[in-house]
């Protein structure tokens, strides 16, 4: 951005959903803007819980603190009289403060106002992506950003130094990442992956194909509400955090909730990772592994118009036979009303191209880091249209 001034103070507003993808996004957005584009941020987010989970040091009992140095906000009702910054981030069409957008059109020099958008493959994210959206009542600049995996989009956030430590995560620190989860490292000729799906995910056909399988599987689970579906299909009671149990060819891990780079850690250990919503999706393009992505639900099955666009575009450079595998596992696990094939044959699918799969997913990771980084982007956008 040679001879363009990035803006130098961003406002983020945050509105907690699904508990962990809303705030999951814009935390990573907030450092980055923060730490890579060495600007003034304040993340106001309606609900701090989810944030501890992701990251220790947010302390959920404070209104106001400095957090890697992002200015944490509780925002509640009776907004505070605050100056708005140069950018205002409303993530996910959360709405903002009245009082705030009433200081925005009494500052002499009008905010940058930017409408985050939902992440999406769909082929009409690059036509409306850095549209104008004009205020119906107020003259402040405002536009639609959509982060995307293809030209002309938004792109998806990725630290500066992500590569680099991926690429230095070796067997020490696999080791490591293990021992700090109260686990020892699998044996060798496991296959291990990490779960982390929503609560309806067909769990029970793919336990059940796990534990009557010929190879070991090692089920590593982060401490959510789908743990619960694990106990009931194994019938045992509540198992605590760093231990776990076995049946038949399976061994599942009970871990607890990881913050966000011990995330990272994790989908690097495994062989395979489940993930779900937009955040730990996006994590596990970036871990270069083969993934299975359940979807946030929508009403009117909009998100199935989601999937199979996002399918399109990552099985495009696969051989047919491994990209109708992918496709019918992520359509079982997704629970489609007419599933070509049973989740448990879906899984055996899947595997018998676990190589092809293997070195596509590296393929596929090179390919978004061409397209440049969403925090960058996003400060390059709006260093282009700010108003100095």
């Amino acid at each position: 951005m040679r001879g363009t001034k990035v803006p130098g103070t961003w406002d983020i507003f945050c509105r907690v959903v699904d508990n962990f993808g809303d705030i999951g996004v814009c935390w990573r957005l907030a450092r980055q803007l923060a730490g890579e584009q060495r600007g003034t941020v304040r993340l106001w987010v309606d609900d701090l819980a989810p944030l501890h989970a992701l990251w220790r040091e947010a302390d959920p009992g404070r209104a106001r603190q400095l957090v890697a140095g992002v200015e944490v906000h509780r925002w509640s009702a009776g907004f505070p009289a605050v100056q708005p910054a140069e950018v205002v981030i409303e993530a996910f069409g959360c709405g903002l403060p009245e009082d705030y957008v009433l200081a925005m059109v009494g500052c002499g020099r009008h905010p940058l106002w930017v409408v985050l958008e939902y992440l999406s493959a769909e082929r009409w994210v690059p036509e409306h992506h850095g549209l104008p959206s004009p205020h119906p009542r107020w003259p402040i600049p405002r536009y639609f950003f959509f982060p995307g995996f293809v030209a002309g989009t938004g792109g998806v956030l990725c630290e500066a130094d992500l590569a680099a430590r991926r690429a230095a995560f070796g067997a020490d620190e696999r080791r490591r990442a293990w021992a700090s989860l109260g686990f020892e490292p699998p044996v060798a000729g496991s296959t291990v992956v990490s779960m982390f799906a929503y609560d309806h995910a067909p769990l029970a056909g793919l336990l059940a194909a796990w534990e009557q399988g010929d190879e070991p599987v090692v089920v590593a689970v982060p401490q959510g509400k789908i743990v619960g579906s694990f106990f009931d299909y194994f019938d045992v009671g509540g198992v605590e955090p760093g231990h776990g149990f076995r049946r038949g060819s399976i061994e599942v891990r009970i871990l607890p909730f990881v913050e966000q780079p011990r995330y990272d850690e994790l989908l690097w250990s495994c062989d395979c990772n489940f993930v779900r919503g937009e955040d730990s999706f996006v994590r596990a393009q970036w871990a270069a592994l083969p993934l299975v992505w359940h979807i946030y639900p929508q009403a009117e099955r909009a998100h199935w118009h989601k999937l199979e666009a996002f399918l399109d575009l990552y099985c495009a450079g696969l051989p047919q036979p491994a990209a109708a595998a992918v496709r019918a596992m992520w359509r079982s696990w997704n629970s489609s009303d007419d599933p070509a094939v049973s989740i448990g044959a879906a899984w055996r699918g899947f595997q018998a191209h676990r190589a092809t799969l293997a070195g596509h997913a590296q393929a596929w990771a090179a390919r978004l880091a061409e397209l440049g980084d969403m925090a960058g982007r996003l400060a390059q956008f709006c260093a282009e249209r700010v108003k100095y």
